[in-house]
């Protein structure tokens, strides 16, 4: 649109003031909603996954070939030669796309404290890579993390009411070796975690992985998974792509998979988060329409005589219909401009500073994942364009039917007052 258009669809706003200035304002609130319900939920979906898979699981694992599903003890990455832990471990880490990396052991047993027993899964950790992949071990609300090397081992709150266990005490690990033995050893209660997720404070106990690994007959290069922290979750899929090629070049049988594979209720759930934010821009902007429909209208009703000497004098039905669009598209600059000067400012305190509503309620779970009842928002920033377009389309679309009323006013009857 050249200039002098600019400047006759910005003269025709200011002939009522306070009506373009409602109309603008309407616009501008309806952009402040759909963007900050928009970075709302993106929040929402961030916090669910990263809490869904950082929790426990990582954002990536590799694994032998035919350790899923069953899970079987005998079934470690290299068979049974094992592998060179170190440097595997290190191969993984290397992808750019992830930040750390740890080796684990899994193991079903029996926790006893001789007046009660408790089954669950013990889990070997490296205890020092652990905390960088998984935010388990900073879940620890009595006591302390099993020391590397010790036969130390941490338990969940709900197994600890049910051992009537505490730090210090001393309990009886019983669980199937990998040679076909009975593995048991006394072990000392080092601490208690506690998530509020009920299958990991009842069926999950931690030690570290070298007493593990001597508990159930493996020998120290044999590990069943490494699990991966990607600070970016939709880039996991990259990222196991990535380590697959890498570790097939040296590793044989070994398979990776992301977390959209292993947790796909919460890929399901992002789908529709994302499709809800659709619906919102529909309904946002529907409702709009018809307020600056009717901003237009009254302000093409008010220049009908305007319109009707333009016509007499040769101006073209074309030309009154670039006048309204321009006076529309210039509405919606003003809109947007406005809507920009109160959204990005409230999106950025908020995601500094994410309200906690603990005070109100405490965490829960949604899709196996703990949400914290923090109101979490992530930058939309697809969305700030897509509405910003939206917005366009909305001024637009109610002035298509005003510019046409105009474009078709008979000058003759119009200047004769009839």
């Amino acid at each position: 649109m050249s200039g002098a258009w600019w400047r006759i669809g910005w003269r025709n706003l200011g002939r009522n003031r306070r009506r373009t200035l409602i109309t603008a304002i309407g616009l501008a609130l309806g952009y402040l909603a759909v963007v900050v319900m928009a970075g709302l939920s993106r929040g929402l979906v961030s916090e669910m996954i990263d809490n869904g898979t950082g929790m426990l699981t990582g954002q990536m694992q590799a694994f032998a070939d035919d350790y899923l599903p069953d899970r079987g003890i005998y079934e470690t990455i290299g068979g049974r030669d094992g592998v060179d832990v170190e440097s595997l471990v290190a191969r993984v880490a290397a992808d750019p796309n992830i930040s750390a990396a740890s080796p684990r052991v899994y193991a079903g047993g029996l926790v006893s404290t001789g007046r009660a027993t408790a089954a669950g899964v013990i889990l070997g950790v490296d205890t020092e890579r652990e905390p960088l992949v998984s935010r388990l071990l900073t879940h620890i609300d009595e006591g302390r993390a099993p020391t590397p090397g010790q036969y130390e081992i941490l338990i969940g709150r709900e197994m600890a009411r049910q051992l009537d266990a505490a730090p210090g005490d001393e309990v009886v690990v019983v669980a199937p070796g990998a040679d076909g033995s009975l593995g048991n050893d006394l072990f000392i209660v080092s601490g208690i975690f506690t998530t509020t997720i009920t299958e990991l404070d009842l069926g999950h106990a931690v030690a570290p992985i070298e007493v593990v690994q001597e508990l159930v007959a493996l020998a120290p290069g044999r590990i069943h998974e490494i699990a991966a922290r990607v600070d970016d979750p939709w880039a996991a899929d990259a990222a196991a792509a990535g380590v697959e090629a890498a570790l097939g070049e040296n590793t044989s049988s070994v398979a990776v998979r992301s977390w959209t594979e292993f947790r796909p209720e919460m890929v399901e759930y992002a789908r529709l988060v994302s499709s809800m934010e659709w619906m919102l821009i529909v309904f946002v902007f529907g409702m709009a329409i018809w307020g600056v429909a009717n901003t237009m209208l009254m302000s093409s009703y008010e220049r009908r005589r305007e319109f009707a000497v333009l016509l007499a004098l040769g101006g073209g039905p074309g030309f009154i219909v670039r006048s309204v669009l321009a006076e529309a598209l210039v509405l919606g600059v003003v809109a947007l401009a406005a809507g920009l000067a109160v959204t990005l400012p409230i999106l950025a305190w908020w995601k500094a500073a994410p309200p906690d509503m603990s005070w109100v309620y405490g965490g829960f779970t949604m899709a196996g994942g703990l949400m914290r009842p923090i109101l979490r928002v992530e930058w939309p920033t697809s969305m700030i364009f897509i509405t910003a377009g939206a917005m366009f389309v909305t001024a637009l679309a109610a002035a298509i039917y005003p510019a046409y009323r105009s474009s078709r006013v008979p000058p003759a009857d119009t200047l004769a007052g009839r």
